[in-house]
């Protein structure tokens, strides 16, 4: 099976559930976490994959890597599912899809905004309002970051769509502009 397709299935259904249940943006924040302890802990993809490991313990690590608490028993009924199919391995790709469609179901937008420097608040703000003028409604979810070769300025990206306003930017064109003469 399209290892694409099966985390989208799972995530859908894990959804639905969820849904049914009332519980369907804890586990988008559990979910969250979860993808996110994937990037910070590069072991845990082959830790799941190992299969000396047993079960238990690997539904273990997942319920610590997304904070999970006991009273989150949509994500332990779903983890359990995964066990019971043999399929723990593609909790990292459900947890991007699940996020995915949530985000896509509940008109959430993802931000990330770099700059050279630090913003301040004053400038936060006005990207921000910016940033939702352009969207024309939904929820954003911003994420901040610095990189100094940007020289000064900021990008601003928005799924496929990009605002770069950096000075690394401008002189990339103004180079580009003077070899074409």
């Amino acid at each position: 099976m399209n290892e694409g397709l099966l985390p989208r299935r799972y995530a859908k259904a894990l959804y639905e559930f969820a849904a049914e249940k009332n519980a369907d943006g804890r586990v988008y924040g559990l979910m969250k976490t979860l993808a996110g302890s994937f990037v910070s802990a590069t072991g845990m993809q082959e830790l799941l994959g190992n299969p000396y490991i047993a079960d238990a313990d690997k539904i273990k690590v997942l319920l610590t890597a997304a904070g999970a608490a006991d009273t989150d028993t949509v994500y332990m009924d779903f983890l359990r599912l995964l066990a019971k199919n043999r399929r723990l391995d593609a909790a990292h790709g459900v947890a991007i899809a699940y996020i995915s469609l949530y985000r896509e179901l509940h008109n959430i937008h993802e931000v990330r905004i770099m700059s050279a420097a630090p913003l301040s608040d004053e400038e936060e703000s006005r990207l921000r309002s910016l940033v939702a003028r352009h969207l024309g409604g939904g929820t954003m979810e911003y994420s901040y970051g610095i990189d100094p070769a940007l020289i000064g300025g900021f990008t601003v990206s928005v799924g496929n769509q990009r605002i770069d306003a950096s000075v690394s930017n401008e002189l990339k064109l103004l180079r580009l502009n003077l070899l074409r003469k």
